[in-house]
């Protein structure tokens, strides 16, 4: 069971971290094609602003993620991977139910949900 909430909070982890390079570094076209948002207001520098941002949050997900798995006292690492796998199916649902659009919880809510429940089941 063990190895299988590893590969799944680094599931979690490398897609938080890859969203995060694609918020902070990606190109107008890219946001646009990845989030289902139009090239107008991708290419606003307001809209690329709040992308960057969301991006960090993001980055500190994935990076939370993986010091609380495998850097932390073991006594931690189940209840701190959980806290933060709760945090990502939350936002995911929250990204969903505001955006309109289900794509954002299957993509990064249904990997987050399924380390959840096997974190509560190790």
């Amino acid at each position: 069971m063990n190895i299988i909430c590893n590969i799944l909070v680094i599931l979690v982890a490398v897609e938080a971290l890859a969203i995060m390079l694609i918020e902070v570094f990606g190109s107008s076209e890219l946001h646009a094609k990845a989030f289902d948002l139009s090239l107008d207001y991708t290419r606003m520098p307001e809209a690329r602003i709040s992308m960057s941002n969301q991006g960090i949050y993001n980055g500190f997900l994935g990076i939370g993620l993986l010091l609380i798995r495998f850097f932390f006292p073991t006594i931690i690492t189940t209840s701190g991977a959980l806290l933060f796998t709760i945090f990502i199916v939350v936002a995911a649902v929250w990204g969903w139910l505001s955006a309109h659009n289900v794509k954002i919880f299957l993509v990064q809510g249904i990997p987050a949900l399924l380390a959840t429940i096997f974190l509560f089941l190790s």
